[in-house]
């Protein structure tokens, strides 16, 4: 715990408990910094930051695509709707992941009522999955426009229709976990004040009635939330990339009658989703990785606290980041939107410069 007002009083030889969520670190506290205050301030800094530096980017970045989408007629197609509905769960990750994770590892113990624990593990989980379904969503679309060109397209009604099926199926998903959550107090660690005041420690963590209930679940979660969806993105970017390549040989063999369907604008929004998915599986991974190993391995001792104590926290901070990244990449490979987060970041500049030079002259009338 990287928090210098408490300092957990542990009575018994061994403490191990799991992660309750895929997001959550309510034992994944960053370092111990009950040595020297100065150590601690620094730590605290660090963390501070760097969750900042993820935060920051993650709300104003996913904010500015919803708003290029909702705001512009032309930008309502099915992929962008998809895209809405991906920076929506990012917006979701920022407010709800990032500061629950920041306080976590702040400080000692779960701060919050049981109702809070329950509804934050919720929506969490939720946020997450539906950024899941929501890639392969987006991955079904367009393997359907490239690979069967002269098929019927989506419509936006079947695009919201699958958006709703898309939070539907991760609140079924994540359910089982929220029910489970609870806050209670943890038998033989206590906290300690700086007045050497004992207080009773409690965490919100997962009540199953048998473990092994826990690692079936956590292998569902697996299986349905990242390795499934991403085995099924992989496989439909794999047929769209040889659709791809076969209409490139063509269009090189000197057959100036076959026209393709395929327009280089379509082709950079695909080389723009492949790289929205690849970062999403690369950034979630050694997250999956710790939790799979926590919950079957069962480390102890120095390997439990090298986990919990940095590897753990890192993991964390990389899966969130992708929420932040996502948007840089909207604007890098869509003019669209570079041209709408210009357009918003002038908006906020020039709204700044007028607030001020209306400051000045306040003061030039006085």
């Amino acid at each position: 715990n990287i928090g210098c007002d408490t300092l957990e009083l542990q009575l018994t030889t061994t403490h191990y408990m799991t992660s309750d969520l895929i997001l959550s670190t309510n034992l994944t506290n960053l370092t111990d910094c009950t040595n020297t205050n100065s150590s601690c301030t620094v730590s605290t800094a660090s963390f501070t930051l760097a969750y900042l530096f993820i935060f920051m980017p993650c709300m104003v970045g996913n904010c500015l695509v919803c708003l290029i989408v909702v705001k512009n007629r032309h930008m309502r197609t099915v992929t962008n709707l998809f895209i809405l509905n991906l920076a929506i769960s990012d917006l979701l990750v920022g407010i709800f992941c990032i500061p629950t994770t920041l306080v976590d590892n702040l400080i000692t113990g779960w701060p919050f009522s049981n109702a809070v624990c329950k509804l934050s593990g919720l929506v969490q989980g939720i946020s997450v999955a539906a950024s899941v379904f929501t890639l392969v969503a987006i991955a079904v679309d367009r393997f359907r426009c490239i690979v069967y060109p002269f098929k019927p397209k989506l419509t936006l009604l079947v695009a919201k229709a699958t958006i709703g099926l898309v939070w539907a199926l991760a609140l079924v998903i994540m359910l089982p976990s929220a029910v489970m959550l609870t806050v209670d107090q943890e038998k033989g660690h206590f906290m300690v004040s700086s007045d050497n005041k004992i207080y009773p420690l409690y965490y919100c963590y997962e009540t199953w009635p048998d473990p092994e209930m826990r690692k079936v679940y956590t292998m569902v979660l697996f299986t349905h939330i990242y390795l499934m969806p991403l085995a099924l993105i992989m496989i439909m970017y794999g047929c769209i990339g040889a659709k791809l390549s076969a209409t490139a040989v063509l269009s090189n063999s000197g057959h100036p009658d076959i026209k393709s369907p395929i327009s280089q604008r379509k082709v950079k929004v695909v080389k723009m989703l492949i790289v929205v998915a690849l970062l999403f599986m690369l950034s979630w991974l050694p997250l999956w990785t710790l939790m799979l190993l926590t919950d079957y391995a069962r480390p102890e001792g120095d390997q439990l606290d090298l986990l919990t104590g940095y590897i753990f926290p890192f993991s964390h901070w990389l899966a969130f980041s992708n929420s932040s990244i996502n948007p840089i990449i909207y604007g890098y490979f869509n003019e669209n939107f570079k041209k709408g987060f210009q357009a918003g970041l002038l908006c906020v500049r020039r709204g700044s410069i007028e607030r001020q030079w209306g400051g000045q002259q306040q003061w030039g009338g006085q």
